[in-house]
Parts: structure tokens; sequence; C-alpha cells
């Protein structure tokens, strides 16, 4: 499968523009071949909470629909974060698109960032559910930024038999290290490609750490991009190196989880 990953720099509540410039960018990854382009968190409305609340969507209007127009129009597949209006209640959510338009999943980001100045958990519903889909031979998990923080989502994505997981992201410049870390960590661990598409830019003065990438399933990267680059990264997903790396270190097999829960209590 080949995938696409677009770290674009979104225009804080210009959705209009913002959709525009996913169009360019899902043309742009079919005319290369792609199977799959892979958008950033809260790709349409940009990452700020009070502009998010006044510019959401509902899912059954606005970007969705028109995003699911360009990914049949290109016979590609479309991964996109969105912020999705319910009533009075706002997800911070990931649309995964199938090339003839239709939608393939929907997932709502479980862990909501709590720190200041976001505290996204002040604005926005948690998600409650995970989610995977089969794309391109692969079963995919879908994960959002935040969520790459707690291991237990990706493991449990893994066991469900995710090959693959997509992360859009808004991660902050100022702990892209812990993004370096912690993305290629979910793929040596569970021996998943990652795709990590990550923000560039600025908004209302939270600088965005780009750094997109493309980790093989033993974490090596095999695209990425630096701080401030848009564009677009294309590569392959290899189900051969799938395959080799899960032959060659057999963890599931080895893993324990009859003796996780037992402590030797202090004597």
């Amino acid at each position: 499968m080949n995938v696409a990953l677009a770290p674009m720099a979104c225009e804080s509540g210009e959705v209009a523009r913002n959709v525009a410039a996913m169009a360019r960018s899902i043309r742009a990854s079919a005319d290369r071949g792609c199977d799959a382009v892979v958008f950033p968190e809260m790709s349409d409305t940009g990452y700020h909470m009070p502009t998010i609340a006044r510019t959401a969507s509902a899912w059954d209007a606005g970007p969705i629909v028109e995003l699911s127009g360009f990914a049949r129009e290109n016979r590609i597949a479309v991964i996109v974060g969105l912020s999705e209006r319910e009533g009075s209640t706002i997800y911070n959510s990931t649309a995964a698109i199938g090339p003839d338009g239709a939608l393939l999943a929907r997932y709502r980001k479980i862990h909501l960032f709590t720190g200041p100045p976001v505290c996204e958990d002040e604005h926005l519903a948690a998600g409650l559910t995970l989610v995977t889909f089969e794309l391109g031979g692969f079963r995919v998990g879908l994960m959002t930024c935040y969520d790459v923080r707690f291991p237990e989502q990706a493991r449990a994505l893994a066991l469900a038999g995710a090959e693959v997981l997509f992360v859009p992201a808004a991660f902050p410049l100022a702990r892209i290290d812990h993004w370096r870390t912690l993305t290629a960590a979910r793929a040596i661990e569970n021996q998943v490609f990652v795709a990590a598409v990550n923000r560039v830019g600025t908004d209302h003065g939270l600088t965005f750490g780009g750094n997109s990438r493309l980790l093989d399933p033993a974490g090596v990267a095999i695209a990425s991009s630096d701080e401030s680059e848009p564009g677009l990264l294309v590569d392959k997903l290899d189900r051969a190196r799938l395959d080799e790396v899960r032959a060659g270190l057999q963890v599931f097999r080895d893993r324990r989880p009859d003796v996780y829960g037992n402590f030797h209590p202090l004597t």
C-alpha cells in the first residue's frame, strides 16, 4: 500500500481554505500513485479550542461530505482529523474514507489533552471506543496525537489485529523529542507500521513540531519531514517487511499476560 503523509499548515477557523488545501494534496497524492493520504489532527478548523467551538461541523455536512467527494473522484483513501459537532457536543475525530467515498471508520479521540493552554477536556467530549478497519490488505488502527503517550491503546489495537497505526496529530514543537520517541516506541513494541502525521505552522501562539514520519515495524523511519516542511511524504507499506520483523522477534508469542497482574507483597 502506497501512503502519502500530508503535514499541512492549517489556517485557524478557515474551514473552506483548509478543505481546498486538502483537495490539492488529495489530487497530488493520487497523481503519485498513492492508495491513501493521511492528514493531521483537526485539519478543517485548526487547533484552537475557541475557534473549534465556533467552526466545528456536523458529521453529515461540511468537510466530511466534500472530502468524501474528493476521495471518490481521485480513487484514493483519505484519513483526516476533523472537528466533529454532534448537537451541543464536539469531538476530536478522525475519519477514514475509502476510495469510493464511503466512510470506512470514525474514531473519536479517547485521551484528551488536559494541560494548559489547550485543555481539550474543557471543550471536547472524549471518545469511548477503539477503532480498526481494513485498507489496502492491512488491518489499520486509529490514534490521535496525545493517544501515543498511552501504550495500552496501541497494544490493544495490535492485539485486535492492527498492522498499521495512523496517527493524525497537532503535537507542539516544544515536545517534539517526545513525539519522535513515542511514535518509534509504539511501532517497535507492537511491530506495526506507524504513519504519524503532525501539523506544521502556528495557531494562536502554539507552534507545532512537524516531523511527520512513516515508521516500519522495527521503528525505522522510511520517510520523515522536518519541523516546518508541509508538502507530501510518500512511501510504501510492505507486507514482506511486516512479516520479516514479526518472524524475527516473536513478542506477541512471548507475552506473559498471565503474570502481569501478579505483585509480590513486601515482607
